[in-house]
C-alpha cells in the first residue's frame, strides 16, 4: 500500500458506517447504493466484520451504524450487533423496518443495539407503497409502534422529495401520531439512483420554501416532545457542506464487499484504488492509504477554494458532487456561490422546474436488480 506524503495530521475515525449488504426489499428511487450495485454482489463474512468492528474500535471508533441495503437481511444481525457491544460501540441501525418483526426488536435488544432509525416513504399508504416499490406502509407503521414498545426512542426518517413534498402537514402529522421522538426530514441528496432520477425528485424552489416553512412552524408546536431536523438540500444552499465533516477525518464506510470508502459514493471517483479490508487492516487503510489520504488537507484544492478564507468551514465541498456535477473531482462543488461552475447547479434547477410543469412527465427509475444491469 502506497503511504502518503501529506503532512498533515490525521485525526482517528469516529463514525463507523457498515453497509452490510446491498440486498433490499425496498426499489426507492433516490436509494444512495451504487447503480451497478449487483455488481458487488459479495459480502464480507461474519468473521471478517467482527474482525472490522473491533480494529475500527481500537482505533477509537465510537459510533456504529449499520446500513445497507436492508440489514435485516443479515442473519447474523444479532451476533455483530453483540460483538458491538462487546467492544463498547454506541449502535445504530438504520433499516426500512421491512421484515423487523417484535421477535427481531427483542433479539436485537438483548445483543445489546442501542438504537433504531425507521424510515417511511410518505404518509400514505398509495404514496408510500409506490415509492418503495413494496407493500409496506402498514408494515412500518408497526415497526415504529413496537420500536417505542420496547424501550427505543422513536427514530423516524422521511426522505423529502418532489413525489412528497406537498404531504408535509401530514407526514409531521403522521410522525406526531406515531409517538416519534426524533424525525429526520432529510430533502434528498443527489447521489447514485437520485441523481439518476433529479429531474424526477427535485423539488422547485417554491415546493420547498413552503415545505421548510411548515415543518419550522411545526418545530415550534411539538418543541420539548418531538425534535425535528430538517436536512436542506445542497441545491438551495449557496455554500457547501463540509464533505463527510471532513475526508479522512471522522468518517469510515465500509461496502458489503469489504471496500473501504471515506464515504459511501467514493468508488465513483476515479483512480482513488479504494482498499479493501480483506487484504488489509483498519489501521492500514486509514493511515497509509492513497484513498483516504487523497482529499486530507487542502494542498489539493483548486482556485477559488485555495485561497479562500472559508475553506477550512467547507473542505471544498462534496468531492463526490462535484464529480457528478463537472467531471472533475477537484473543483469547487458547485453548490458554492463562488464555483465558477455554479451554472450547473442553476441548469439542474431549472430543468427539474420544466419537469415539474411538464404534462409529459418521464417514469422514475426505480432501484431493483433489473435496472441495475444497465449499470454494470
Amino acid at each position: 500500500m502506497a503511504g502518503s506524503n501529506n503532512p498533515k495530521t490525521i485525526t482517528p475515525p469516529r463514525w463507523l458506517l457498515a453497509e452490510l449488504t446491498y440486498k433490499c426489499p425496498l426499489q426507492c428511487p433516490y436509494c444512495s447504493n451504487p447503480l451497478d450495485y449487483t455488481k458487488h454482489s459479495n459480502e464480507l463474512s461474519t468473521e471478517d466484520w467482527k474482525r472490522v468492528l473491533s480494529q475500527a474500535r481500537k482505533m477509537g471508533a465510537v459510533q456504529l451504524g449499520f446500513s445497507g441495503g436492508e440489514p435485516l437481511t443479515r442473519q447474523d444481525l444479532p451476533e455483530l450487533c453483540a460483538h458491538a457491544r462487546q467492544l463498547g460501540y454506541y449502535s445504530n441501525l438504520i433499516t426500512s423496518g421491512y421484515g423487523l418483526t417484535e421477535e427481531k426488536i427483542i433479539q436485537l435488544k438483548a445483543a445489546g443495539l442501542d438504537h433504531i432509525q425507521v424510515s417511511i416513504q410518505a404518509s400514505t399508504q398509495e404514496l408510500n407503497d409506490h415509492l418503495a416499490g413494496t407493500e409496506s406502509y402498514q408494515t412500518k407503521k408497526e415497526v415504529a409502534h413496537l420500536v417505542k414498545k420496547h424501550g427505543y426512542p422513536m427514530v423516524l426518517c422521511v426522505v423529502i422529495h418532489r413525489e412528497n413534498i406537498h404531504q408535509m402537514p401530514e407526514i409531521l402529522a403522521m410522525a406526531e401520531e406515531l409517538g416519534a421522538d426524533y424525525l429526520e426530514l432529510a430533502n434528498t441528496q443527489y447521489y447514485g439512483w437520485a441523481h439518476e432520477n433529479r429531474d424526477l425528485l427535485l423539488p422547485t424552489k417554491e415546493q420547498f420554501e413552503e415545505a421548510e416553512a411548515i415543518a419550522q412552524a411545526y418545530k415550534k408546536k411539538v418543541e420539548g416532545k418531538m425534535k425535528i431536523y430538517y436536512v436542506i438540500p445542497d441545491f438551495y444552499e449557496d455554500r457547501p457542506k463540509a464533505c463527510m465533516n471532513g475526508w479522512g477525518t471522522t468518517f469510515l464506510t465500509i461496502a458489503p464487499d469489504g471496500v473501504a470508502l471515506p464515504c459511501h459514493s467514493a468508488r465513483d471517483l476515479p483512480g482513488l484504488d479504494c482498499p479493501n479490508v480483506t487484504d488489509f487492516s483498519i489501521e492500514q487503510i486509514w493511515n497509509e492509504s492513497k484513498a483516504f489520504n487523497f482529499f486530507r488537507g487542502n494542498d489539493w484544492m483548486k482556485e477559488p477554494c485555495h485561497s479562500c478564507d472559508e475553506k477550512e468551514k467547507d473542505m471544498g465541498g462534496c468531492r463526490c458532487q462535484a464529480y457528478m456535477l463537472t467531471g472533475d473531482m477537484y473543483s469547487t462543488d458547485p453548490v458554492c456561490s463562488k464555483s465558477p461552475d455554479r451554472h450547473v447547479v442553476k441548469e439542474a434547477l431549472d430543468s427539474a422546474r420544466k419537469s415539474a410543469l411538464s404534462d409529459d412527465e418521464q417514469p422514475l427509475i426505480f432501484r431493483n436488480s433489473k435496472n441495475s444491469k444497465k449499470y454494470s
